[in-house]
């Protein structure tokens, strides 16, 4: 080995990277070294102290042996490249030695990645690796080589994998005997000579995933490429220089841990000066509690407004001291959402003075947030949905020096769209964490970027049976790596509470049968921590719980208004009714003639553009962005889409310039998580839970500001206290009646649950004190509803079509779930099912397509706007600035409505490289006309002030 690290003691000539356009070739052996010197600084740097322990303990060896070993893994990743794929292309072909070029007789064409797992295999076992069942740790390190381009894959111990047939298949004698030689070269370079006895599913997945990260950083083209044009002299020489590069290749990532100081509390959370009850018990119980029993799982439910998130925050800092992990990743539901938390998240992170801490945001289309604002939008960007890595694709990008002013600006290469949740601090949706317990390549990446931080869910009650399905799954993941948790929730049933908690314990090795009388669900408002290590609960103490409730206790009111909805005509002769728009018109009025903020939440855009228009017609008030009156939808430009929910959010929260009159017309898109408060508000009828998350934007700042602040119009001032305005849609004989449109916003039965115990309170008025009922009001409808269903038969017949639902929501969610730690043998039960993240499902329905509104000008040429001042090059991929500015005008509509697309509809041609822009399909419309564009039976037509407009016929 001493020989081979010499200067021409090895062949060197197989290629690992090659440079068409230069003709430059760089050995394979190179890059080896490279990779296992980049994966020892990734774990030095990138991975936490938790990560580090979790992989020794899974080999039963010290942490100074386990990074060797980490090391020695990552760099045998590409192994298997010493065999017919040296043929792949012609010029670094002929540079390979002329012995190996004639030892080739019988080889066979073998995806890299399986001739690395194949190859190895054999030399593990000569290593003293016991290779003789699907869990020995032999078969694991192979499969983890196998595993390297994001899928794992089975090993047949007794037919592919033979070493007759692995020798027959890779190569003749000197083959053979170059990848023992490279095996023990980088065995002895990287002092790999232990022999672990055993390597747990979580240690091989966290190794699966540094091997990726150092795989990708050391591909880069601008790493590589210099090395290549003036190569070491040998092995060592090279390997010295690799291991003295390796901490400036990862500083450039933007990968490395940050340790944030210590800091005051009200100088790191916005506009708190000191922490609530509910904080500061938490502040004072949580340490010793997770400082005797280690990391564990937190509950927090509490009234909207109340400070989860800071209480969150808290939360995740305590945690991670006790559970070696550093920074957040923050998953909220919706898009919307996330870019609230965003500011929220990056702000709370810069007032921690780093040197450099960058924040990403993690959503499908988050270039639509100017404040993350995007500068590589690239066409060679892979996917958005890590599905692809290639070889030959550099996996960085050049491009603009990022904003020396804000040290939460990612870099380039965190900014990739499938490497941007490995950052210490992230806000991403719901589905971007779900997708780590479904068979999708690169999903042991994703486990490894939440593993190594404390993971807070917010707003858990929003998912559906089928995401809970999911979540617990990830939960029993996360539990298996020590990883933190904490979960928050206005509106949550104890027995959501207390399946998500058990879920994460038994992922952390507690058994089911001891769980089964655990109640885990807080006190509301309240918060308990339960221990990974012994399942034992500490509980927000019940002096501070009352005393936070006390101090935010207030009055409040549902008022039902049964009405006619646009959709229903009533017959001849019976008596005229309100109309929906009628009703909406004089809860509104007030506001017109006294002044005030008001929401207007419907069930559907096509309501929301409809009652917009009412209003705008019967009250003559300044439409649009900078009027008394707004439409926000989620069929909206996104561009327009982002710019008017920031203008809300900003009018309407805590310190903004309250304007003197503003109603904001909208659909569910302020249901959660937006900090704003409004004096008036108007609902659909929904399910109760969603009433109450709307209730909780109803002066939501009373206690912040004080009854004396000014802020509010007088005629606001007299009211005892704020009602929410909830329209039940009837028939003439006063039976709830469905619109059609509604009825796959939510399940039959919450909707009709809700308006029945509505209409069993006096006048129609749910008289309730927050946060005190809450709870009640939650267990009423979405807990155990037995009692409630029984009211009618009908009733009662939609709760069991519920129950059944549920169950079939869960069973499908089932279908496509990896298995738990504990039920994994072989690391290819990861990745039985070829799943694509294409066809991964996080949630039930169709995926929408986007759609792309373009105007046809007199000349021909189409162009982003009606004037023309936008235009569209066809001919060639955008750039990135351009690729932005197209993809700013997309809005999502269902896949149904423009199934049915002609030529016209199709993206152009060059665009089909472009991963963000090949499946647009454009919406050409008229400049000079506003004819809709026909789909089929769908008319779709994109209005200036109404967004997209969608007629269809029957």
């Amino acid at each position: 080995m001493l020989e081979d690290a010499r200067f021409g003691g090895i062949d060197v000539s197989p290629w690992g990277k090659f440079d068409r356009g230069l003709l430059a070739v760089y050995p394979l052996l190179f890059h080896l070294l490279d990779v296992a010197a980049v994966a020892g600084e990734v774990w030095d740097r990138v991975l936490t102290a938790g990560q580090r322990r979790l992989i020794a303990d899974g080999m039963g060896v010290p942490l100074g042996e386990a990074r060797c070993l980490v090391m020695f893994v990552a760099g045998l990743h590409d192994l298997g490249k010493l065999a017919q794929f040296q043929q792949r292309e012609a010029h670094p072909w002929a540079r390979v030695s002329l012995a190996l070029r004639a030892d080739t007789a019988g080889w066979q064409r073998t995806p890299h990645e399986r001739a690395s797992m194949h190859s190895a295999l054999q030399l593990l076992k000569e290593a003293g690796y016991n290779t003789d069942a699907s869990d020995s740790p032999g078969v694991r390190v192979a499969q983890i080589l196998g595993g390297h381009h994001g899928r794992f894959l089975q090993l047949d111990l007794d037919g592919a994998a033979k070493a007759s047939r692995v020798n027959l298949a890779l190569g003749g004698p000197k083959w053979q005997d170059l990848r023992r030689r490279y095996f023990a070269l980088l065995r002895h370079l990287t002092g790999a000579l232990p022999v672990p006895l055993r390597l747990s599913v979580p240690a091989s997945v966290l190794m699966t995933g540094v091997g990726v990260i150092a795989d990708r950083l050391a591909s880069q083209r601008h790493y590589w490429l210099a090395k290549a044009q003036a190569p070491a002299f040998g092995a060592a020489e090279h390997w010295a220089q690799a291991v003295k590069d390796a901490p400036q290749l990862v500083d450039g990532s933007g990968l490395a841990r940050v340790e944030l100081p210590q800091m005051p509390f009200a100088g790191v959370h916005r506009g708190v000066d000191a922490p609530n009850d509910l904080q500061s018990s938490l502040i004072r119980q949580l340490p010793p509690a997770v400082e005797v029993k280690g990391p564990g799982i937190v509950v927090v439910t509490d009234t909207t407004g109340a400070g989860k998130t800071v209480t969150a925050l808290e939360a995740a800092r305590i945690l991670n001291a006790a559970a070696g992990t550093a920074g957040v990743a923050w998953l909220l539901p919706t898009t919307a959402t996330a870019d609230a938390a965003y500011e929220v998240l990056e702000a709370y992170v810069a007032a921690h003075r780093p040197e450099r801490a960058p924040v990403t945001l993690v959503y499908s289309h988050s270039w639509l947030n100017t404040a993350y604002s995007d500068h590589q939008v690239a066409a060679h960007e892979p996917s958005t949905t890590d599905e692809f890595w290639d070889d030959e694709e550099e996996a960085g990008i050049e491009g603009a020096e990022r904003p020396q002013e804000r040290v939460t600006v990612p870099d380039g290469w965190l900014r990739g769209w499938d490497r941007a949740l490995l950052a210490q601090f992230t806000v991403a949706t719901h589905d971007q964490a779900l997708m780590a317990a479904l068979p999708v390549r690169f999903s042991a990446l994703r486990l490894l970027a939440l593993s190594g931080r404390t993971v807070i869910v917010d707003e858990a009650h929003s998912m559906s049976p089928f995401m809970q399905q999911l979540l617990n799954r990830l939960l029993r993941w996360l539990g298996a790596m020590g990883c933190p948790v904490v979960i928050l929730s206005a509106t949550m049933p104890a027995r959501l509470s207390n399946e998500l908690v058990h879920n994460y314990l038994a992922g952390s090795g507690r058994p089911r049968s001891s769980l089964a009388g655990l109640n885990a669900a807080p006190s509301y408002p309240g918060w308990v921590f339960a221990a990974a290590a012994d399942a034992s609960l500490t509980r927000m103490d019940p002096d501070a719980c009352a005393a936070h409730a006390a101090r935010h206790r207030r009055q409040a009111a549902i008022r039902l208004y049964p009405v006619r909805h646009l959709s229903h005509t009533d017959p001849d002769g019976t008596p005229e009714r309100e109309s929906r728009l009628d009703r909406i018109a004089a809860e509104i009025a007030p506001v017109v003639t006294g002044g005030g903020c008001a929401a207007v939440v419907c069930a559907t855009v096509a309501d929301a553009q409809a009652t917009y228009q009412h209003l705008r017609d019967t009250l003559a008030w300044p439409a649009g962005p900078d009027g008394d009156l707004a439409l926000l939808h989620a069929r909206l430009p996104g561009h327009q889409r982002e710019s008017l929910t920031r203008l809300v959010r900003e009018r309407l929260g805590p310190t903004g310039k309250r304007p003197e009159r503003l109603v904001v017309v909208t659909t569910s898109l302020l249901d959660m998580s937006l900090n704003i408060d409004v004096d008036v508000m108007v609902s659909d009828l929904a399910s109760l839970e969603r009433l109450l998350q709307r209730l909780g934007r109803l002066w939501r700042f009373e206690n912040l500001w004080g009854p004396d602040s000014g802020r509010r119009p007088a005629w606001v001032r007299q009211l005892k206290r704020p009602r929410l305005s909830v329209l039940q849609p009837t028939d003439h004989g006063g039976r709830i009646l469905i619109p059609a449109a509604w009825r796959t916003i939510e399940a039959a039965f919450l909707t009709h649950a809700t308006a029945t115990y509505l209409s069993r309170q006096p006048e129609l008025t749910l008289s309730l004190t927050l946060p005190d009922n809450i709870q009640h009001l939650v267990e009423t409808v979405h807990g155990d509803a037995t009692e409630l269903a029984r009211t009618t038969p009908a009733l009662e017949q939609r709760h069991t079509a519920y129950t059944s639902r549920r169950r079939a929501e869960e069973h499908l969610s089932a279908l496509h779930l990896i298995p738990t730690p504990r039920h994994t043998a072989s690391l290819a039960d990861l990745h039985r099912q070829r799943l694509h993240a294409r066809e991964a499902a996080t949630r039930l329905g169709a995926l929408p397509r986007r759609l792309l509104p373009v105007y046809r000008m007199p000349d021909g040429t189409l162009t982003l706007d009606r004037g023309g001042t936008q235009q569209l090059h066809l001919d060639h991929v955008p750039t990135t600035r351009q690729a932005r500015r197209i993809l700013e005008h997309t809005l999502p509509v269902p896949a149904a409505w423009v199934a049915e697309r002609r030529r016209e509809h199709h993206a152009p041609a060059a665009w089909s490289t472009h991963a963000l822009l090949a499946d647009l399909v454009l919406l050409p419309q008229d400049s000079d006309t506003s004819a809709a564009a026909r789909f089929g039976r769908h008319a779709l037509h994109l209005d200036p002030e109404l967004g997209l407009v969608a007629h269809h016929d029957r």
